[in-house]
């Protein structure tokens, strides 16, 4: 009997996402969740650490900054790694690094320079979940639900770590001190055990590599009702392969006008994202609002961080057209911020910042969707690491402008200003990107109900 010859990248996109999708969508939220909570702790560490530490503005911001500088640098590095040596265990390095240097944090953290040099350490591990973990999500989601399938994974996992940051600041923190936030986060240790048990390999990694015994397996598990085709099929071999410098590679023609775009847009959406969470809980208070209330801001733009980017992402696997609802969720969520520059009402803040993570965050996560559907299978984690990691350098620069400018002006408005602009400058630029495969697809599959 003749063997049917497959293409791994078909079959995952034209698969119905079914419950293997969903398990191993889950264990990339718990992953992000990590992540997320990590990544927004030093937002609640500020107020504490502040007097005693005898810190300026510009100093704290530093404090934020410090872990986002070894983000940078993992993030950066890392998709080298899972582009040649694999997803999987790149991404249980990640955790494992994230994991020590966390509960470090708890246990050595007395100063200023320990608690950043710490920081700096553990972002080295958070700079590879979020990136790889968005590669690896969009590697398996299916073609019709490209972008809703990879934001429940990863979106709800790194909203949800955020939004935990925030209850364990209001709750935790005043009772424990501000390690509680670390000794809670050193939890991440308990999920290394199940991940190095349950997480596989990324199909579309095994096919580069020509493993096509594991590849069989996977597609079996991921679409049981052809795995008797699986079971004798020949896997039509990858010729789209790593060659040369991979970062270089999404500078040559074919990449260049869309990574540019993607990278400059990155830039400034982290830039936000981090000046405005990393500084809410502290100017909160100073507008007036109440300790816990001040806190709680922090957890309710994670919340709407999540909402708006399963709305955003439901918006583009139906109409396909990901760049010009991008550019209005940026355009929108820097409307929102711009208006606490001229209005200051309990009413006011909670709007304003709830909508600018339901816009400006929320297309971020959208982002991270475009840009892993923009590149070939072979670039794909170097190209997710490599925006992530510029985009960092946006996250750095934002809390550090931030907390300068409300020393230099004694005044959080200018900084509120930065941020909004730099959210409508992000809402034009990601326009001039070219269109991905997966929004080419979806435009294609409304033509007809469109008709």
């Amino acid at each position: 009997m003749t063997s049917q010859a497959i293409d791994v990248h078909e079959e995952l996109a034209d698969a119905r996402a079914g419950g293997f999708h969903w398990r191993l969508g889950a264990i990339m939220g718990l992953l992000t969740l990590f992540d997320g909570y990590d990544t927004f702790n030093p937002a609640y560490v500020i107020h504490y650490v502040a007097a005693p530490w005898g810190l300026k503005a510009g100093q704290a911001g530093l404090l934020i900054s410090s872990g986002l500088v070894g983000f940078l640098l993992g993030a950066a590095l890392h998709g080298v790694a899972a582009d040649r040596f694999g997803r999987r265990g790149t991404l249980l390095a990640g955790l494992w690094i994230t994991s020590i240097f966390t509960l470090m944090t708890a246990v050595l953290a007395n100063s200023f320079v320990s608690f950043c040099a710490l920081r700096l350490l553990t972002g080295l591990g958070l700079g590879v979940l979020l990136p790889l973990a968005t590669t690896y999500i969009n590697e398996l989601a299916p073609r019709r639900v490209a972008n809703t399938f990879a934001l429940w994974g990863v979106a709800l996992g790194w909203a949800a770590g955020g939004t935990l940051a925030g209850v364990v600041g209001v709750f935790a923190t005043p009772s424990w001190g501000w390690q509680s936030l670390y000794w809670i986060g050193s939890l991440s240790f308990l999920l290394l055990p199940f991940m190095h048990l349950t997480l596989p390999e990324s199909p579309k990694f095994l096919a580069i590599k020509g493993r096509v015994t594991e590849i069989r397996e996977m597609l079996a598990k991921l679409r049981p009702e052809r795995a008797h085709i699986y079971a004798t099929a020949t896997v039509a071999a990858d010729t789209n392969q790593p060659s040369g410098n991979l970062i270089l590679e999404l500078l040559q023609p074919r990449y260049r006008r869309t990574t540019i775009a993607i990278w400059a847009t990155a830039f400034l959406s982290l830039f936000c994202i981090f000046g405005l969470s990393g500084w809410i809980p502290t100017v909160m208070i100073a507008r007036g609002e109440t300790f816990t209330a001040s806190f709680g801001f922090g957890a309710l733009m994670q919340i709407m961080s999540f909402v708006g980017s399963i709305m955003l992402g439901h918006l583009v696997d139906r109409f396909g057209r990901n760049r010009g609802l991008l550019g209005l969720w940026w355009a929108l969520g820097g409307c929102a911020v711009l208006t606490l520059v001229f209005l200051n009402d309990h009413v006011v803040n909670i709007t304003c910042v709830a909508a600018a993570g339901f816009f400006i965050i929320g297309a971020q996560f959208v982002l991270n969707n475009f840009t892993s559907a923009a590149y070939e299978t072979n670039v794909r984690a170097t190209a997710v690491g490599m925006e992530l990691s510029v985009g960092r350098v946006g996250a750095i620069l934002g809390p550090f402008v931030a907390g300068a400018l409300q020393q230099n002006y004694q005044s959080s408005l200018p900084m509120f200003i930065s941020i909004g602009v730099a959210a409508l400058a992000a809402g034009g630029i990601i326009l001039l990107a070219g269109r991905t495969r997966v929004a080419v697809a979806a435009e294609r599959l409304a033509e007809p109900s469109a008709a």
